[in-house]
């Protein structure tokens, strides 16, 4: 472990071309224009992005780059980069000149036709365009390449449709921009220039042995063990959860944290979570499209610090079957630019009328567009952990607390909200400790959307999923409601009385999206079928909700996505779903094929030569022959198993792509991958150990 001391402010934003940088490097006129393009949105002219390519490419070299990269997220939930140096031609002295110019900066030119379209570019069809966000500052990167610098681009085709998660993030925030101001001017707020999303992902994920998961297939292909049987012990004495952090695991934390550090990205909190060899990281807050970089940037740092560390980190949703699976918390308030949170309640929300509106436009928000939200939220992954007691359940619902619910009660029952319950005191019972103030609410883990003091929690995101298009529904449909009442406020007679009346009303037509009860109760379940709230438990169900004339309005409507884009989208959801099965089952076939079920056999000879041994002797053999008999039964129910998937997986193959083949791989290969799993884990409890083929749970987890 490196014994390195350093102090974290010297060393934070080092590698950032960052605002001071700027004004530090820029003419005032440069920096000017373009903290204009930042804060206005206004035209970036082509000579000024010179200036500015220049100053950035002599800083990123002083860093040590030699290369800089276009870093965008298209829609494969990943990064992609295409690197070029910065050397120019040779010089008839053979010398070389070091350059990148405006041109360069402002636009790339990668191929589109090879990443996930939807049907929106043909293999025939390759050029794609990378635009520079300016709004997200460029980065040095360092790593085994040397130093790389990486300039955040929003990506799309030839033809203008957006290719990737930033540009329609970008378009929603621009939404939720314009109907906040309109909102807030209503309430006499001329001050605020802008109003942005701010957002803070929680970052779960686990930590494995890299020699030992180069011994598992399924991690390498899969990214999750498809067999594994329970050891005996996991996660029943919550004694992991924020206990003590093991001397490697630190190692490895400090090493991210530094890299991080260096990148802009402020982690903040690192603590071991509730299963074995799970651990999260949380940063603090930032702008949306900023926090949406930081977090693909976190997820590529914690996997290239764990190979440096001789590990592997798996960011599933559920890489261990009977141990909490890995989510992602996206926290999201909304900001204007002199610091005001729109989701500040005060201490007493019962009088704060500006706040009230927010909220019931919140709860509007979220009961209308509950299916979208949750197919925000949709990936092959999660499906194994929405709803499974670890998780907040597949149902969207929003929790309030004790004291929002009692003011919402009051203004459903008498239309007049008269006060707000108090926090109070906590009293410890202790001469030597202090009493505490107390939280006016509780919290509730098992909520989908929490309210949490000044901000809206939203569990389900996935581990590995980029957080991008939770925000984008979450901007869009919220920037909905505002409009809606902006519209009728805006030519109200009696301001005061219609917004009194709005809130009112929308408290009454959404109260049924609120619950601050047991998310994982089976009565929740039956409660939420009485109210009529939607329960999508997989993927494919959720997918539709792209499609719908309500979404398709909804992203129209405000210049988040056209038809067609909708469209692409759910036929690469509908693809990304297929293949990721497909991966799977492919991978189990294989695994049984030429490791289970071969180790099995040899068991069995073993286990017949000492029958024969045993009854020569003259002993007892019946504790032999019924293991021999009851491993023998076992590997039978394999074979078949394993027979059943092959012939299932190859007839989807076969499917017509699209929900057909996305809904065969649901409903008929996952639970045949689920019969083949079954006998082949109880083997594991009986095969003797050194002749099991992989590592057991217990040497994945436990020993890191």
């Amino acid at each position: 472990m490196s014994a390195e001391l350093f102090n974290v402010a010297d060393i934070f934003g080092e590698n950032v071309f960052n605002d001071t940088v700027m004004q530090e490097r820029l003419p005032k006129k440069v920096y000017k224009n373009l903290k204009k393009t930042i804060e206005e949105g206004k035209e970036l002219d082509l000579e000024t992005a010179d200036v500015i390519a220049h100053e950035m490419k002599e800083w990123a070299i002083e860093k040590g780059a030699t290369h800089y990269t276009h870093w965008f997220l298209p829609l494969t939930g990943v990064t992609a980069e295409k690197q070029d140096s910065f050397i120019s031609a040779p010089m008839q002295n053979g010398k070389i000149l070091m350059s990148f110019s405006g041109k360069e900066l402002i636009k790339g030119e990668p191929d589109a036709s090879s990443f996930p379209s939807g049907g929106l570019r043909a293999t025939f069809e390759a050029r794609g365009y990378t635009v520079w966000d300016c709004t997200s500052p460029a980065f040095v990167r360092q790593d085994a390449a040397g130093a790389t610098l990486c300039i955040p681009t929003a990506f799309c085709s030839y033809t203008g449709e957006a290719l990737d998660q930033k540009t329609p993030l970008l378009r929603s925030m621009e939404a939720i921009n314009v109907q906040a101001l309109r909102l807030l001017r209503l309430f006499g707020n001329t001050t605020s220039k802008k109003v942005t999303p701010s957002v803070g992902p929680e970052q779960e994920y686990f930590l494995v042995d890299a020699s030992k998961f180069r011994q598992r297939k399924d991690l390498i292909y899969a990214g999750r063990t498809l067999f594994g049987a329970m050891p005996p012990k996991g996660q029943e004495l919550d004694d992991h959860y924020f206990g003590t952090i093991r001397q490697r695991i630190a190692s490895f934390m400090k090493d991210v944290n530094t890299e991080l550090w260096k990148v802009g990205v402020t982690a903040k909190t690192q603590h071991n979570e509730v299963a074995p060899a799970q651990h999260e990281l949380a940063p603090i807050y930032a702008e949306a499209n900023i926090a949406v970089d930081h977090n693909q940037i976190v997820m590529q740092t914690l996997k290239r610090v764990a190979c440096q560390h001789g590990m592997k980190c798996l960011l599933h949703e559920k890489p261990f079957a009977g141990v909490n699976g890995s989510g992602k918390h996206n926290n999201w308030s909304i900001i204007t630019d002199d610091g005001i949170n729109m989701l500040e309640p005060g201490k007493t929300p019962h009088e704060n009328t500006q706040f009230l509106l927010v909220l019931s436009c919140i709860l509007k928000a979220v009961n209308t567009h509950a299916d979208l939200l949750r197919e925000s939220a949709a990936d092959p992954g999660n499906d194994h952990r929405l709803g499974a007691n670890e998780a907040p359940p597949a149902i969207i619902s929003v929790f309030l607390g004790e004291q929002l619910e009692d003011v919402m009660e009051q203004l459903v029952s008498t239309g007049i909200a008269t006060h707000s319950l108090k926090s109070g005191k906590l009293q410890t019972g202790v001469a030597t400790l202090p009493d505490l103030s107390k939280d006016a609410t509780d919290r509730n883990r098992t909520s989908p959307f929490a309210f949490t003091g000044n901000k809206f929690e939203f569990r389900m995101v996935g581990s590995r999923d980029s957080i991008a298009n939770s925000n984008i529904v979450l901007n869009t449909i919220v920037a909905e409601a505002f409009a809606d009442v902006c519209d009728v406020l805006e030519k109200a007679e009696d301001f005061e009385l219609a917004v009194h009346d709005l809130i009112k009303e929308y408290m009454i037509e959404n109260q049924r999206i609120v619950f601050n009860g047991n998310g994982y109760s089976e009565e929740w379940v039956a409660e939420a079928e009485r109210r009529g709230l939607p329960n999508i438990r997989s993927m494919v169900e959720a997918i539709p909700a792209i499609t719908t004339e309500k979404s398709v309005k909804l992203f129209e409507r405000f210049n988040v996505f056209t038809k067609t884009e909708l469209e692409s989208r759910a036929e690469i959801q509908y693809e990304t779903y297929a293949k990721a099965i497909n991966i799977e089952a492919r991978t189990m076939i294989d695994m049984a094929s030429k490791q289970i079920i071969p180790a099995v056999m040899g068991y069995t000879k073993v286990l017949a030569d000492t029958v024969l041994a045993v009854k020569e002797a003259g002993a007892d053999t019946s504790v032999q022959s019924d293991t021999l008999a009851e491993v023998t039964e076992l590997l039978k129910e394999t074979r078949t198993a394993l027979s059943v998937l092959r012939n299932v997986t190859e007839e989807a193959a076969a499917k017509e792509e699209g929900p057909v083949q996305a809904n065969f791989y649901h409903t008929d290969v996952f639970p045949a991958m689920e019969a083949l799993r079954s006998p082949v884990d109880k083997l594991e409890m009986i095969v003797d150990k050194e002749l099991w083929p992989m590592p057991s749970y217990g040497d994945l987890i436990f020993e890191v």
